[in-house]
């Protein structure tokens, strides 16, 4: 029997008056999991894997008795799988944040007519941060309901009270996610500014009293200055930070040896967030370029080195109108970045920048450079850092597609799920490009549990390869209301497991929980967990996330496994934007291959659905035109191009451009969102949830 609590647990593990999380049933996980694996699997493989499942859950073995002890770890804990959940998906893992782990939110293209429009743009947003955070400080933010599936429960706000308060501290072996949250630490009260690979210190409080935004201006515009004093210029050591985490770890210690940057590092690690003010990148800034350079800065040439990785939030403006969020993903999950952001550019157009009439401090204190000391093994690490910087610059396959020939309006008209209906079409895209099916990760969050952060939808069901093989085989003779019906599995499928993995009974967790638990007990790894099934169900070549947002931007983040795709996308009324991601050194993968059959795919299922609606619709003509104006706009795509980058419609509004949904359209996305976001990149293991 899986273990539920009853009534909500009232301890203060974060999210008092939240439920824990439950416990599944060990046959129940175990059979879930072989089910997933089968259709993944050759018939030899499955048939090893099915005995050696069997071994693991026999009466009285292994699997029981690490059961058991999950249980007593349950009793015990705020959240049994949340420590381990934490060292798996990131603290263990050695790869480079850029790319491999850091998601990030791209703005619209903004369009500065002078180097001062940038800086205002700058103070304005750092006014909105610090209104945010004086809403966390007080408590004071709403709590967050379920939306979608299962809609109306409260969630967990734990992650939020993490966004200007900690930081990731490398280490050599595993890196340890810092959060000031005793109050003998004081509250940071200054922000700091990158510029041209230096950094500074900007104190947002001073003589007891919050810079307005005319004082953070004049500060900023200090900076930009001091930054252009070539004689000034240090060595770029935040090019350090986005270097694998042992590297940098030992990079950081030779750091610390010296006193002047002991003091640079404890202001950086303590500020609430970083502001990036970097340099124009170059002429060409589609969708798909600012997405690749809000993921690594563009290299040292660039603004690579412009960033400090570690920090959870960091704000870009470039002087180009290039603007977006860097976001660490250890602290918290997609859904709290969006909700940040979106309160940010809310604030900026609904608040007009107040640069006029606001009394100021009078003598505003020089902003502080911070200084570093380099020895020669710095400058040796400093160039290694650099080098392999660029070896991922060159490496990234980005491509972000604005598919306009429909959104989520006409998929629910279809009485479907618009989450389910994507990730069956990601389904069908990776089935054209590769004749197979993979793992495939979708985080979704169980925030409804005290601690709760991400666990795993597997998308890759089997009733979704049996639809994907009826829409590309061409030998098989199958009626279009025949796929209709294997479409309509594939989605009941799909929504079923988000249902079982939001109410934490799905398999990853579990399964994790009892592998790291038989690591804990020092027991000889059962072979479940050595088994190449188990290799294969964790090596997520398709990783998924949806990213919904009410203003107009974007996510993105790269794939998790050398030779896989990282997929995520933004469903709007009329269209959905996707990002899709590679490593143009794997020749198995191509981002454009892959849009391409995505896009494909999405038409050839729309077009399904429109003739079985068209179909099953005919003895109803005689109600009137109401059908018609309902289909009209959807019937027509089979005439329109393919290729429909989103790079053609940025907006082209008085800063800032963004645009904000109508109230309307809002209460929709309210309404349709489901909870199986990117709270993942989660989904990193690299894995971006």
């Amino acid at each position: 029997m899986p273990v539920l609590d009853r009534e909500p647990s009232r301890d203060s593990g974060g999210g008092d008056g939240l439920p824990k999380l439950p416990l599944p049933a060990l046959k129940d996980t175990l059979d879930m999991y072989l089910s997933c694996m089968k259709h993944l699997l050759t018939e030899e493989q499955f048939n090893k894997t099915q005995n050696v499942v069997k071994q693991f859950g026999a009466p009285g073995g292994v699997g029981e008795l690490l059961q058991s002890k999950l249980m007593e770890r349950r009793e015990n804990k705020a959240n049994w799988v949340y420590e381990y959940w934490m060292n798996d998906m990131y603290l263990n893992n050695r790869l480079a944040l850029p790319v491999n782990s850091s998601p990030v939110m791209v703005f619209p293209l903004q369009h500065f007519r002078a180097p001062i429009d940038s800086l205002r743009f700058a103070a304005h947003m750092i006014s909105g941060v610090l209104e945010y955070k004086t809403l966390l400080d007080s408590r004071s933010l709403p709590v967050d309901y379920a939306r979608g599936q299962l809609a109306g429960t409260p969630l967990c706000m734990e992650q939020y009270y993490r966004l200007f308060t900690s930081y990731r501290l490398p280490g050599t072996e595993r890196d340890t996610l810092v959060a000031q949250e005793s109050s003998v630490m004081p509250e940071p009260e200054h922000i700091i500014v990158a510029c041209k690979n230096q950094f500074f210190v900007l104190d947002v409080v001073i003589n007891f009293r919050r810079l307005n935004e005319r004082d953070l201006l004049t500060q900023l515009d200090k900076i930009t200055r001091m930054a252009d004093s070539k004689e000034e210029h240090l060595a770029p050591i935040g090019l350090l930070t986005s270097d694998g985490r042992t590297e940098w770890a030992q990079a950081r210690s030779e750091l610390m040896r010296e006193s002047t940057n002991r003091d640079a590092l404890d202001m950086i690690e303590r500020c609430m967030c970083l502001v990036c003010l970097d340099d124009p990148s170059g002429p060409e800034l589609s969708d798909t370029t600012r997405a690749m350079l809000m993921l690594h800065g563009g290299g040292v040439a660039k603004n690579g080195g412009n960033r400090w990785y570690d920090k959870p939030m960091q704000f870009v403006v470039g002087a180009d109108g290039c603007c977006g969020v860097v976001c660490e993903h250890s602290a918290f999950e997609g859904i709290v970045l969006v909700q940040c952001t979106e309160y940010l550019l809310k604030y900026m157009i609904g608040s007009p920048s107040k640069l006029v009439r606001a009394a100021s401090v009078s003598e505003l204190p020089a902003p502080r450079r911070l200084r570093w000391k380099c020895s020669p093994e710095i400058h040796q690490l400093l160039a290694s850092s650099a080098d392999k910087l660029q070896r991922q610059v060159k490496n990234l396959d980005m491509n972000v597609y604005k598919f306009c020939d429909y959104g989520k309006e006409f998929i629910k008209k279809q009485k479907m799920s618009p989450d389910a209906y994507i990730q069956v079409a990601l389904q069908l895209a990776f089935y054209r490009c590769h004749s197979r099916p993979v793992s495939t990760y979708e985080s979704a969050s169980i925030r409804r549990f005290k601690q709760g952060r991400v666990d795993n939808i597997r998308s890759a069901t089997p009733e979704a390869l049996i639809f994907v093989k009826a829409m590309t085989d061409g030998k098989l003779r199958i009626s279009d209301t025949e796929k209709m019906e294997m479409l309509r599995d594939a989605i009941t499928a799909q929504t079923k497991y988000t249902i079982l993995s939001i109410t934490g009974m799905a398999i990853d967790n579990h399964l994790l929980g009892l592998r790291e638990l038989a690591h804990e007990l020092k027991m000889e790894k059962p072979e479940i967990f050595q088994d190449e099934a188990f290799l294969v169900s964790n090596h997520f070549i398709l990783s998924t996330s949806q990213v919904p947002t009410t203003v107009e931007m974007f996510c993105c983040y790269g794939p998790v496994v050398p030779n896989g795709y990282g997929a995520c996308y933004n469903p709007q009324s009329d269209h959905i934007i996707f990002s899709v991601s590679s490593f143009l050194d794997s020749p198995q993968t191509c981002s454009a291959e892959f849009v391409k059959c995505l896009v494909q795919g999405l038409m050839d299922i729309g077009d399904l659905c429109n003739k079985c609606n068209s179909s099953s619709n005919t003895t109803q003509k005689k109600q009137g035109q109401t059908l018609e104006t309902h289909t009209q706009t959807e019937t027509n795509w089979q005439s329109k191009t393919p290729q429909r980058p989103a790079d053609k419609t940025e907006s082209q509004q008085s800063l800032p451009q963004f645009v904000l949904k109508t109230p309307d359209q809002t209460k929709v996305e309210a309404q349709t969102q489901t909870p199986s976001l990117a709270e993942t990149h989660a989904l990193k293991n690299g894995s971006k949830s």
